[in-house]
């Protein structure tokens, strides 16, 4: 057994080129966005803010990203489990308060299943949230299918 292990995670440069492609988005629907990527492990690669998005929504991006990394999942499949007496229900009480059960936080799941990161989008409606980390998710999986431009991920 190895006493170490290597672990994939998104660099800064593929940050940067998702949080392009979710403003890219962002402006097609209208909606300015707080975007956030964090690496595998929940720490915060990159963030921007556009013009307009809304400053209350600065956190909640960054913890809907926090939530899709640590959890492996997107945040928007916890809608019926955290209703009173689901199976999920307080779950927002976890991890100092920052697990969010809102869409809009989306992994980044590499292609041998593990979870690189994750992107978290926020000002919009859970579903418009969810559509902008959509196109980052999308550009990160043409650099990771070598479709995009160079990049070490």
């Amino acid at each position: 057994m190895a006493p170490t292990t290597t672990v994939q995670t998104l660099t800064l440069e593929a940050a940067q080129a998702a949080v392009a492609a979710c403003e890219a988005k962002a402006r097609s629907i209208g909606v300015p966005m707080n975007i956030a990527v964090v690496d595998h492990a929940t720490h915060l690669l990159h963030f921007a803010r556009m013009d307009g998005a809304k400053i209350t929504s600065i956190s909640i991006a960054i913890d809907k990203a926090f939530t899709a990394a640590g959890h492996r999942i997107g945040t928007h499949k916890y809608k019926e489990a955290v209703w009173p007496g689901g199976a999920a229900f307080g779950i927002w009480n976890s991890n100092g308060n920052r697990f969010t059960t809102i869409g809009g936080g989306l992994p980044v799941v590499g292609s041998n299943g593990a979870i690189l990161g994750a992107i978290g989008c926020s000002t919009g409606t859970p579903a418009q949230d969810q559509e902008v980390s959509q196109a980052g998710i999308d550009a990160v999986q043409k650099l990771l299918k070598g479709d995009g431009p160079k990049s070490k991920l």
